[in-house]
């Protein structure tokens, strides 16, 4: 495996020194009283709403956090983000669906969070899984439960769980977890700082909701460079490192050694209109400086890979999501988030989901590189070839190394000539990847939850409503 740096060790680290004077000299709006406590004891100062953080109690946090982070699902099977290798996960929240067999959009409803959990389950290269949808008919206040809810029963994978706001939704996404094992094994969960540099009371008290239940911890700060960070790409990168590093250091002060994912989510301002850029390939390079930064803490990394603004399965979007998952795969990812995203993460699409999976397994070949070892150089290979037919198709070495994925074999990509391309109907890759779609959607079942589960997980959620719709 190779590596691309977008910065070098010293860059890292003047970027690390700028997070630190921007928690120590500018500090985080918090005003909730328990966390301003929690911090304050521990050597924080507070003057009116903010909150300063000290260097040396920032270090000592990140030195205690947890590194490693694993996950199961409830078919066993662990991801441990931090062991080297790359995966992939989808996007999750999208409020519409695209659809690509006649090029519409419509909102999503419950159906479509168990489909999309379904369909990615039967994908290889989307290892975890995150509630994808946000259904239309549900109340605003269980949206991220429900989800979490419908998800459950549709994947043996793992699930992540869906980011939260307020500590009742962490309290009842960890009864749900219970119901398919014990929640530090099976759950994640994020909370997102509001750029810039503030937590709000609900998200201060979901941070320590979760770091009391043990649960692993991605703080996910989504700043935009120009309207909610600064527009250089470097000082937007210190600005969310500093708000990671804020909400890192209160879950560590409630729970020292609680499993941090380091997550970032930085897009850049369209400067012609002011919307959010998810498809620029300044998302790529701030994702790639995103990882180096979270590993000068030797924390697991996960950003943004697959995305892109497009609106359609077309060229921009092939190439936007392209450009920005490559660059932070070979800065060292260990989470590429994404599959299934269009349009700056607003919409997702179960034919994009398809192609995503192909596009994962490109990337993963990528990062294996190649040999340059003395049987892969084959210099005995090419003796016996042309001392013979001449013709490398018949070598015992070609079998081994095609054996052994040398070359990638997409599903999907047109490799044919014009006249089997054309005699097949001129399909190209969106009409592929939606017809792979609907067949797994036909034929891939997942294994269900026993009934007692499925009743558990209706009362956890009648309980739910009771509390949080008003």
């Amino acid at each position: 495996m190779f590596h691309l740096s977008v910065l070098d060790t010293h860059e890292i680290e003047s970027i690390h020194q700028a997070s630190l004077r921007i928690l120590n000299e500018t500090g985080v709006i918090l005003i909730e009283s328990r966390s301003r406590a929690i911090l304050t004891e521990a050597g924080a100062r507070v003057s009116e709403r903010r909150v300063y953080l000290p260097p040396d109690l920032v270090e000592k946090c990140i030195a205690v956090a947890g590194k490693h982070t694993t996950i199961r699902g409830r078919g066993g099977t662990i991801k441990a983000l931090g062991d080297g290798c790359l995966y992939f996960h989808n996007l999750g929240g999208a409020p519409n669906v695209y659809e690509a067999a006649s090029g519409t959009r419509r909102q999503a409803v419950i159906e479509d969070v168990r489909n999309a959990t379904r369909l990615l389950d039967a994908l290889e290269n989307c290892h975890t899984i995150t509630p994808f949808f946000t259904p239309t008919e549900v109340p605003g206040a269980l949206m991220s439960l429900a989800m979490y809810r419908h998800a459950l029963p549709h994947t043996l994978k793992p699930l992540q769980g869906p980011g939260v706001q307020i500590p009742a939704e962490v309290r009842y996404a960890v009864k749900m977890a219970e119901v398919i094992g014990g929640p530090a094994e099976v759950l994640t969960l994020s909370v997102s700082p509001v750029s810039p540099l503030t937590i709000p009371d609900s998200l201060a008290e979901a941070i320590i909701e979760i770091a009391e239940a043990g649960i692993a911890f991605g703080p996910l700060p989504c700043p935009t460079a120009g309207t909610t960070a600064p527009f250089s790409i470097s000082g937007a990168i210190a600005q969310q490192n500093a708000e990671v590093l804020a909400a890192l250091v209160l879950a560590q002060l409630v729970h020292p050694g609680l499993p941090i994912i380091y997550c970032g989510r930085l897009a850049m301002m369209e400067p012609r209109t002011g919307l959010s850029v998810w498809g620029g390939v300044e998302m790529g390079m701030a994702s790639a400086g995103t990882v180096q930064v979270g590993h000068r803490y030797g924390l697991p990394v996960n950003v943004y890979g697959f995305s892109t603004n497009a609106h359609g399965l077309d060229a921009q979007n092939g190439f936007e999501r392209g450009l920005n998952a490559i660059l932070p795969a070979l800065a060292g990812a260990d989470e590429l988030s994404g599959i299934g995203e269009m349009e700056a993460g607003v919409m997702g699409s179960y034919a994009q989901m398809v192609a995503d999976n192909e596009f994962a397994g490109s990337i993963l070949r990528i990062r294996k590189g190649f040999s340059a070892q003395e049987d892969a150089l084959a210099v005995d290979v090419v003796a016996a070839a042309m001392s013979s037919t001449r013709n490398f198709l018949g070598q015992k070495h070609t079998m081994k190394y095609l054996r052994t994925g040398e070359v990638y074999l997409t599903r999907l990509a047109e490799r044919s000539s014009w006249e089997t391309w054309e005699a097949g109907g001129k399909q190209g890759l969106p009409e592929r990847a939606q017809a792979e779609a609907e067949r797994i959607l036909r034929e891939h079942q997942v294994p269900p939850l026993e009934a007692a589960q499925e009743r558990e997980l209706d009362a956890i959620m009648a309980a739910a409503e009771l509390e949080l719709v008003k």
